[in-house]
């Protein structure tokens, strides 16, 4: 195998790495969305 190719290996490996990580981070953003939607929920419930 030649040098390019382990480059370009280990490229995909970090981009792959990177979208990995957004997704993760869309999901916790998703949860954390909810969780507040429902804390606001719970404040509506106690003010009025």
């Amino acid at each position: 195998m030649s040098a390019t190719s382990y480059i370009f290996i280990a490229n995909v490996a970090v981009w792959l790495g990177v979208a990995g990580y957004l997704v993760f981070l869309a999901s916790k953003s998703t949860g954390l969305e909810k969780r507040v939607r429902q804390l606001e929920l719970l404040g509506e419930d106690h003010d009025g």
